[in-house]
């Protein structure tokens, strides 16, 4: 079975347009890309003392449970040269699952939706591009009406 998901991109080390583009075409076969958003140059969020961002969304399809999502992300996450760092620090490429389906799920390991997504401009702004009316399970607030709550910024569409 089939299943509608949205990724989240980030990226502030190295070519960071080339780590995006890089990691969208590593994503097939497990996870088939539908739509991009935009690319946007964000400011960094949690710890400050680091080069910009750039962020993008995906709506994807998969047919791997959650878990196994996960997993296979931050494995491509390291195929593509990540390497472990401080929380909220610099990387060459990250990759979070932001909604699976309708899914509302806590697991020590995952929680989805994404547990800070109605808070960050840098996930809201290129999801919205993609699903401006998708409302966030367990919020009951479409993506849209997020955005306009928390503003844009430190976020720009390149």
């Amino acid at each position: 079975m089939q299943h509608t998901i949205y990724l989240g991109l980030g990226t502030n080390i190295g070519d960071r347009a080339r780590n995006l583009s890089a990691a969208l075409a590593a994503l097939p076969p497990a996870v088939q890309v539908i739509q991009a958003s935009p690319v946007y140059e964000t400011e960094p969020w949690g710890y400050t003392d680091q080069p910009v961002f750039l962020n993008q969304a995906a709506q994807a399809e998969t047919a791997l449970a959650p878990v196994e999502l996960l997993a296979y992300l931050k494995h491509l996450e390291t195929n593509l040269g990540r390497t472990p760092t401080f929380h909220y620090g610099p990387r060459l490429i990250d990759l979070d699952i932001l909604l699976y389906d309708d899914l509302q799920l806590e697991t020590p390991q995952l929680v989805l939706p994404h547990p800070h997504i109605a808070e960050r401009p840098f996930v809201l702004a290129p999801l919205a591009d993609l699903a401006p009316g998708l409302v966030i399970p367990g919020i009951g607030r479409s993506v849209g009406e997020l955005l306009r709550a928390c503003g844009l910024g430190g976020v720009r569409k390149i």
